[in-house]
């Protein structure tokens, strides 16, 4: 019986979610759904892609998280629209969810929506928001391990960003090995390694952001 409901749940999530989509498609917004543990890095790329893009691309965002504004406090300094989603407790965004925040976004004035989802690699691999590509993003603090612990997020992503690579020297972490990792259980995956904080390789990001933006 728990399978069932289980099941039951992620139908009518799914159900939700191309309803999110044909919102998405009918208004020409690209949507990306960015992922990762808590700390690795969803805001600052967010920053740092709107700061990149700012008057070429309009951008809008979706903030989720367990509680407060403050990621969307920031962000909204950066003059772009932005929404914030708390899931009171919850481990993730559901299409629900992002329905809602759709329909309170000026989606007529976006052409890039970039959604923040909850830090966690464990259950937002399962929900999907309508989204057209999920990222994610993985920091080297965090161990190159994650590949093995989390396989399901790895899987699903169409780019792994890999974030602080300015850290390297610092701390230990096989690059080569993380990457085989993810090749070998996602082929079509793309992989970035880019610092945030030092701007290295981010025009990399940017330049597969804007041939995936070409081809919506």
């Amino acid at each position: 019986m728990k399978i069932k409901v289980l099941k039951d749940i992620l139908d009518a999530n799914e159900q939700l979610a191309e309803r999110n989509r044909q919102l998405l498609d009918s208004n020409s917004v690209f949507a990306v759904n960015l992922l990762s543990s808590p700390g690795a890095g969803k805001t600052s790329l967010i920053l740092a892609t709107i700061k990149s893009l700012k008057g070429e691309i309009k951008i809008g965002v979706i903030e989720g998280d367990v509680s407060s504004s403050l990621d969307a406090e920031v962000i909204g300094k950066e003059g772009v629209p932005v929404l914030q989603i708390n899931t009171g407790g919850g481990c993730h965004l559901d299409a629900n969810m992002a329905y809602t925040a759709l329909n309170n976004l000026p989606l007529k004035s976006i052409e890039l929506l970039l959604i923040e989802n909850v830090g966690n690699l464990i259950c937002p691999a399962e929900f999907a928001l309508g989204e057209h590509k999920k990222v994610l993003i993985s920091s080297i603090p965090e161990g190159d391990d994650k590949p093995f612990k989390y396989p399901l997020m790895f899987h699903k992503a169409d780019a792994v960003l890999i974030n602080k690579i300015d850290l390297l020297p610092y701390l230990k972490f096989d690059i080569q090995s993380f990457s085989q990792a993810i090749k070998a259980m996602n082929q079509a995956v793309e992989i970035f390694q880019i610092s945030c904080a030092t701007g290295q390789r981010i025009q990399e990001w940017i330049s597969w952001l804007l041939i995936q933006l070409s081809k919506r």
